[in-house]
């Protein structure tokens, strides 16, 4: 029997077996090929603090409790790459071999339907596929915040979201673009992904640096990607009079000292809250998160994201278990975490 990999409780995952679905009219079996975390979400809820807000209620738009015990056992893994090895008899986009991905967990075999499934063009690397869903919000984010040709705009965390913010913005025509983050490992990406400018708020005062570098402006446009509070706030002392700060992180509760005062009261910048899967779209109707996904996979499939550098490490499937459950204490040495299958 195929497996696939299953968090059982907070910072708990294990390899479980599991029975193979029988296919239906507009549907494709897909062999496993390579496979990626979602760190920011995923690890929400595997390190808990997620499940402290309960479960959204989307009738009422907000969040009602929970208990720990409704959420588990649930698959992990964000999307997957692989060959189709059958085809429903209604199925007209797809043949045997056709290289393909989709949305879904760590699973050595998926059932999809065709509408939800992409093909990957031959020559475009795996890991262009397995970022997709980074470079959407990613894309969202640049739209959110309005981003125009010569804004300054700062990126504040470089994780697999923040190192395709870092990229969009350059596409889009800002300059500088300047990345903030603590961990020296994915500073050093950034810089290769050709950051004008790359700032670590553990030794110099982002804010001040960032002004510094724009004749005291500030940047037009600060995006925050790290979930922390301290990179909010410095977004806000970094941010330009008038300017836009997006959050478009998915944080756990901040704690006590974020300053709404101080540089936000004196500056008046806009607070932009960025989540590209949220319908309808601010620019709805000419713009929802499909048009969105076929941006940000153009830019993916050109190059101009390179996804090779941000999907790292890549693990063989048998030893996810232990990576996965490596993720939340050692940053440096995860990204955006993938696996090969055999």
């Amino acid at each position: 029997m195929p497996r696939e990999l299953v968090a059982t409780a907070i910072g708990v995952v294990e390899m479980r077996e599991y029975s193979q679905i029988e296919l239906g009219q507009h549907d494709v079996r897909v062999a496993s090929r390579f496979a990626v975390a979602k760190h920011g979400t995923e690890m929400s809820f595997f390190k808990g603090y997620g499940l402290s807000r309960g479960f959204y209620d989307p009738e009422y738009r907000l969040f009602r409790p929970h208990r720990e015990e409704d959420h588990f056992p649930v698959p992990v893994g964000n999307t997957t790459i692989g060959t189709v090895i059958e085809v429903g008899p209604e199925v007209r986009r797809f043949a045997l071999g056709d290289t393909v991905f989709a949305y879904s967990p760590f699973k050595e075999e998926h059932v999809w339907s065709e509408a939800t499934v992409r093909s990957l063009p031959e020559g475009v690397p795996w890991q262009a596929a397995g970022c997709l869903d980074p470079a959407d919000f990613a894309v969202g984010a640049i739209r959110d915040g309005h981003v125009r040709l010569g804004d300054a705009v700062a990126v504040f965390g470089m994780g697999a979201i923040g190192l395709c913010v870092l990229q969009a913005a350059q596409a889009a025509g800002a300059h500088p673009v300047i990345a903030v983050e603590p961990i020296d490992s994915r500073r050093e990406i950034a810089r290769q992904l050709g950051a004008d400018a790359v700032f670590d708020p553990s030794q110099v005062d982002a804010g001040v640096a960032i002004k510094d570098l724009t004749d005291k402006r500030g940047a037009d446009v600060c995006i925050e990607y790290s979930g922390h509070h301290l990179a909010l706030q410095q977004a806000l002392r970094a941010v330009a009079y008038g300017g836009t700060v997006v959050a478009g992180a998915f944080p756990g509760s901040y704690p006590a000292g974020l300053d709404l005062g101080a540089e936000a009261h004196m500056n008046r910048p806009n607070l932009v809250f960025s989540r590209a899967c949220s319908e309808p779209n601010p620019d709805y109707p000419n713009w929802d998160e499909t048009r969105i996904f076929d941006v940000a996979w153009r830019l993916l499939e050109e190059g101009k994201i390179d996804a090779e550098k941000i999907v790292h490490p890549v693990v063989p499937f048998e030893e996810l278990p232990e990576a996965y459950g490596q993720i939340p204490s050692d940053l440096a040495n995860f990204v955006k975490l993938g696996t090969v299958f055999s």
